[in-house]
Formats: C-alpha cells, structure tokens, sequence
C-alpha cells in the first residue's frame, strides 16, 4: 500500500466504496460497440460502463480489441478489468504507471473462450485516496465474421442395439445452416473391433440424408460404443450414435460414466477447500484424499494396502495406495497408475485430480460387472510426484526383482482433461501401448508421442527399472501449435492447460471431451490386457426403499433393503450400515438374506442425536460388496450447534493471497439469524491494508472490513451480519487478505454465532 504521509488526519476517515452502474447502455448489433457516456470515478469507489452486443453470429476472437480511454491525475491509483456477460474477468491495468495522467490504450483480449452476445462491462477501481477521475470512452471489437457455407448433421434414430453377427440401420440427416448447399463426404469412427461401417450414399449435398449401416461379426464384443458420424465439407460437422452390442463372444468392455468421475473430482476439490486449498502429498488434504479412494475400493472388494515411503520422500509425504482385484494370473500384472497429490499452490483438479479420479471410477466399475480375470490388475495411486515422482520410485525400489518381472506392463494417467488439451501417449510405439492407441484411432484422433512429459510423471520409475511403461496425457504448460489446432480444436499458441500448477486448477478446469475419451481409453485398454471373454461370475445387486426417512430424536425409522441376482448363482450376503451420527444404531432382520431376498433396516436414535441430514451407507457382503445409500433426516435433537470456533493461528501474508479459516457448523436444527455474531481478532500493525469476509457454506461472501481504519493496529470486533437467508450447517471461512506491501500479521481467531 502506497503511503500518503501530507494527508492531513481528517482523510483517515473511512471511505466506502460503491458500486457506482450508469443505466444500461443501448442494445448495439453486430461484434462490436462502443459506450462513451461519462462515469465519474471517485475515490476509493469502484464504477462500471456497460456495452451490450446482440446479433453476433460468431464466436469472440483470440485478439479481441478494447480501445478505453480513461482521464485520471495518478493511474497508479487504478485497476481496470473487462467483464464478459458470465461474469469472466479479464484484467487490462493493474495499478501500473504510477504519477501518469490518463489512460489512453487500446488492448489485445483473448476472449476466443466466451460467448459474443450479452453484456460486457469496463470495470475501474480507484484503489487509494487523493485523486479522481472519469471513464471518457471504451469500445469492444469481438472480431470474426459471419460464416460462409455451414451446415449441421444429425442420425436418427440416435442409438440402436444389435446381436454380434447382425447389423444395424439409421438415418444421417443433414441441413444447410448457411451460405450455400454443399457436397460433404460421410465417415464414422469408433467402432467395435470386428464391425464396419457404410453410407448409401457414401456423400450428399446439405439438405438430404444418407443410410448408415454397421455389420458386427460373431466376436465383436459385447458392450456400448458412441459411433462418431463425421460429415466434411468446408468444415466438418459430428454427430453421435450409441451402439450396443449384445450376444459377443468378446469380453464386453463398459462405457465409464464421465458424471461419475466428475463426482470423485468434486470431493477432491471439497477435500482442497477444507484443507487450506490444496492436497500436497505432506498435508492433511492428502491424507483425506487417501481415506477417500481407499475408502470407496475396500467398499467394492479390492485388497487395499498402504504403502509409507520411507526413504525418498518429502518430510511428512503421506502414503501410496496400492489396490489389487482379485482373479487372473498373478505372473502376469497389468498396472494402472496415477498421482494423488497436488503442488500447493491449488487444489490440482486436472493436475492429477484428473488421472486419480478415472482410475478409481475404472476399478469401480470393474468390481460391479465382476468379469472373469485372465490377468492381474494393479492399481496404484502415488504420493510425492510432484516433488520428483518419489512415491512411485519408492514402490519400485521395494519390489523383489521376480516381483518386478511380474509386471508386464504399466499404464500411467496424468493430466488427462486439459482444457486446451492434445491427445498424447507415451511410448506411442510400443507394443504396451497398442491397445491405448487402438482405442484413439478407432475414435480418429490421430494421437502423438507426449514428448512434453517424457521422465516428467511417475511411468519414468517403471521404465528406469526396466519395465514397460506407456499412459495417456493431455499436456501441461507447452504451447499448442498450429497443425495441432486444426487437427484437434483448441487454441493455438496457447498451453494445454491454462492452470497448470496455479490456484485455478479448479474443477472448473476440466475439459469433459478429453476427460471422456481419456477413461474409456482406460476401460478398453484394462478389458484387453486382462478380462477374459466368458461369462461374468455370480454378481448381484442392492436397492433401499424409501431412499429416504425423517425421524425425531430418541425415536425409531425403518426401511426394507431388497438384493437381486444380476449374473450366476444366487448367494449369501452379510449386510452392515455405516455413516450414522453419534447415538444411532442400525439392525437388520434377517442379517444376512440370499439375494434375491429383502430385510428390514431399523434405524434407532436417541434424544441426544444432533439434529441434521446423514448419508447412511447400506453394505451388502458376499463374493464382492454392493451399496446403496439411505438418507436419514434427525429433527428435534439436542445435540447440534449453531456456533463455532476457530483459534488455530493463520499467516496473513504480505499483500498476497487470501487466506481462509474454516468453522464447521452440523446439527444446527435452527435458521441463521438476521443479527449473527462473528466475533474476529487479528494481529496486523496496519489494518487499513486488510479485507475480511465470511463467506457461507454457499459460497456467497458478506463483507465485514474493508481496508478501513488506516494504520490502527490489530481488529478485535463483533461484528453483526444479517445471514437469514443462509442453510446454517456446513464449513463457513472467515478470509483475510493484506492487498498492500510492507506489513504481515495473524488471524488469531475467530467465532460464529449462528443465533445469539
């Protein structure tokens, strides 16, 4: 924070800022527009000029313009940013040019990402005292054009299902879009080994249709696969049909759920945000991110173990997680690999949330179809990649050398859903990377050597001892080029992933294409390498009704647990329930049933449960594990609470970035208050440089300082905020940040007092 020292006294008093909107300015069609009405910027006050784009027809371009010009006595003063119509910020000044007069510039904006029609808005912020100023006038050139021919294609019906050794029919139907009709040539990928493909015609022009047949042979294997239509002309339009092959003398390889693998992600992130942001191998949201993948394996069946790196590792490096299924020949090993911690300086969505939360789905999915094993799976989640792919050389150097030989080949992800991303294999030539390129080709993707990550991830610890190691990437900080662009999509000269190793390594993150092609890569590779083609041993299933129940604390709820036969004999399964609060117990009549049968859950509960809404797990043991979940509703009990302490000490770093401290509220049976109390004491020699908020479970923020006080030490208040329209049970932060240089302090502690 710049210091002012001929201030007089009287200019400590605080300013609060404003957000100061002019009215709406006017509709303007077309890419570009410009507002030059007048917005006065007064001290400390942030203000906004609007522009509204309709009736663009094409995407923004990577080198959007924005002309501003801006009369001020002290730029230095200011931060300018331009909003997109769903809320993206994109910073244009930043408190740089000191003493200067004006802004007068006209900036370059990569705004290739946003939607063109909405609108955008010139954000200032005037940042210290002492001057003012005015936005004189701003523009915005989106760029582009409209598009000359196009068209769209479609098939209908959208998917169809065919006994192995038949075939299948659909319509592919195109439409001019606009410009002119065109000739556009059709082909599909993605086929099951053993099937073809053919279009009567084999070409149309945009307005009509073509039949599309697929013939499936006696050992195409049994399963679903998306089909990609493609249709080229001037440009190349896609459309999606879902085959299903049934009746295959194949192992019938499954399609993985990418909804499911984003589930795992969101608990990655959620285990991040409750644990100071991040999940590197030497913290606490580490070690719950191990709790939580071996959690979700013991419950489907795997052997689980974990394995402390001893030696090599950071100080403090929680354990690998290593999960075998059972089944297949234990001389032949087929490993599947992926890092579980993340840098610290984000929670590591992609960077290896990404790899991590395939994998676990992948092991998932293959304890509930339960196939015959012709070979050993391996899977295996490292600690300490990011400090130099310790864990993973940890747990070779351990392996006996017949153990290592055992191992025929290991399969690494790591990094697979970059939002820029290419498609890359390591070792694309190489025979444990056959099935992994087959399943790419199949889909046209034209996949390249991951030159990029080569001794960068945890497969260089396999192959330095000698075994054969390949995997999937989607890349990191490189650059796209050109070639890749037009092959793959995306923008060139820009990194793969744009967060890499960054704090918006979110699961925001996420391309869900890549992400999506990347896992059934995995499934497919998996049921080549080690599943056998013949009937899946027995197997069942296990459903709740209701799903869900209310009860009053000190009573008693029921529902009946109902199990069927899904593949072989009928057998027997123990049946346990966890996931209930403190003072409740469960019973089941009978405890165990053949399946194919039903029990009865009780779920008793005494005065003293908290009051609040539990995920109860309802476990059904037999030659593997099933669940179901049932949601429990407590009301009326006493042993919630609607208030919370936080004293551990948090560093508030000099102007860097926010820091948060986290208060826990479950069982709270009552609405928050509209006079809640947060009760905060910080340590800071200059609380004019701080801003402080409570952010809810929601994450809506209510400020409660903002940069006031000038240079009084330390804030020992209660302050009181209306938080009525808030859920009260869930982790509330109270985030510091010091946006100025030259002094540091400490979040003491904090309280919160839902209803006092």
């Amino acid at each position: 924070m710049r210091r002012r020292p001929l201030l007089s006294a009287a200019l400590a008093t605080v300013v609060t800022a404003a957000m100061l909107v002019p009215g709406s300015a006017a509709a303007q069609a077309g890419c570009s527009g410009t507002n030059d009405g007048d917005v006065a910027i007064g001290d400390n006050t942030t203000v906004e000029s609007p522009i509204t784009i309709t009736d663009c027809p094409s995407a923004p371009s990577a080198t959007s313009t924005v002309p501003v010009k801006i009369v001020h006595t002290y730029i230095g003063d200011l931060a300018v940013t331009l909003v997109a119509p769903d809320g993206s910020t994109y910073p244009l000044h930043n408190r740089t040019g000191g003493s200067a007069d004006n802004i007068d510039q006209t900036y370059t904006v990569d705004l290739s990402g946003e939607t063109s029609n909405g609108t955008w808005k010139l954000r200032v912020n005037d940042n210290a005292a002492n001057d003012v100023g005015r936005i004189d006038a701003w523009s915005l050139n989106l760029g582009g054009s409209t598009p000359a021919n196009d068209f769209s294609v479609a098939v209908s019906p959208a998917s169809g299902s065919v006994a192995a050794g038949s075939s299948a029919t659909t319509t592919v139907q195109t439409q001019t879009t606009a410009g002119q009709a065109q000739t556009v040539a059709l082909t599909a990928t993605g086929l099951p080994a053993g099937a073809t493909a053919s279009f009567s015609p084999s070409s149309v022009t945009t307005g009509t249709n073509a039949t599309l047949t697929i013939s499936t042979t006696a050992s195409t294997s049994s399963g679903t696969y998306p089909v990609t239509v493609r249709a080229a002309g001037g440009t190349t339009k896609t459309a999606t049909y879902t085959l299903t092959v049934t009746g295959g003398s194949g192992p019938q390889i499954p399609d993985i759920d990418v909804a499911a693998v984003k589930q795992h992600l969101t608990q990655f992130a959620t285990i991040a945000s409750q644990n100071g942001g991040n999940r590197r191998s030497t913290t606490a949201g580490y070690r719950a991110s191990v709790a939580y993948v071996k959690d979700k394996l013991s419950a489907a069946g795997f052997t689980v173990s974990e394995q402390a790196c001893t030696s090599g590792c950071a100080t403090g490096a929680g354990p690998n997680v290593v999960a075998e299924w059972p089944g297949g020949n234990a001389s032949n090993v087929y490993m599947f690999g992926a890092h579980l911690d993340s840098v610290s300086a984000g929670p590591g969505i992609n960077d290896n949330g990404s790899g991590s939360a395939s994998l676990l789905e992948t092991a998932l999915v293959l304890a509930r179809t339960n196939p015959t094993m012709l070979n050993k799976v391996r899977f295996a989640w490292w600690t300490d990649e990011e400090q130099g792919l310790n864990g993973s050389r940890f747990y070779v150097s351990q392996l006996p050398s017949t153990e290592r030989s055992k191992i025929k080949t290991y399969h690494n992800f790591d990094m697979i859903g970059s939002t820029n991303g290419g498609y890359f294999i390591n070792n694309i030539t190489s025979a444990q990377s056959v099935h992994m390129k087959a399943y790419w080709d199949s889909l046209g993707l034209q996949p390249e050597e991951n030159t990029e990550g080569r001794n960068r991830s945890d497969d260089a610890s396999f192959t330095n001892a000698g075994i054969p190691a390949s995997g999937y990437a989607m890349g990191a900080s490189a650059t796209k080029t050109s070639a890749q662009a037009a092959k793959w999509g995306g923008t060139a000269g820009r990194a793969y992933d744009p967060c890499y190793h960054s704090s918006c390594d979110t699961t925001a993150n996420i391309s869900d294409t890549h992400l999506n092609r990347a896992i059934d890569g995995i499934a497919y590779t998996l049921w080549k390498s080690a599943v056998g083609s013949s009937t899946p041993g027995a197997d069942f299933s296990v459903a709740v009704s209701p799903t869900s129940g209310s009860v009053a604390a000190g009573s008693s709820v029921s529902a009946t647990v109902a199990t069927q036969t899904v593949s072989g004999n009928a057998q027997t399964v123990q049946l346990s329930a966890s996931g209930l609060p403190s003072g409740a117990t469960a019973s089941f009549s009978p405890a165990s049933v053949s399946t194919g049968g039903s029990s009865t859950l009780t779920i008793n509960t005494t005065a003293s449960v908290a009051a609040g809404t539990y995920p109860v797990t309802i476990t059904a043991a037999g030659s593997v594990s099933r669940t179901a979940t049932y949601t429990l509703t407590v009301t009326g009990g006493g042993g919630g609470s609607c208030s919370g302490t936080n004293t551990g000490d948090v560093a508030i770093p000099d102007a860097g970035a926010a820091v948060d401290s986290d208060v826990v509220i479950s069982g709270c049976s009552a609405t928050p208050s509209a006079t809640a109390a947060v009760a905060v004491r910080i340590v800071h020699p200059y609380i004019g440089d701080l801003t402080v908020s409570l952010i809810a479970p929601d994450g809506t923020a209510y400020s409660l300082h903002n940069r006031s006080g000038g240079s009084a030490d330390n804030i020992d208040r209660t302050f009181t905020v209306d938080l009525s329209g808030e859920a009260a049970n869930g982790t509330w932060k109270l985030r510091v940040q010091d946006v100025a240089s030259s002094d540091v302090g400490t979040l003491d502690t904090w309280s919160l007092n839902l209803t006092p």
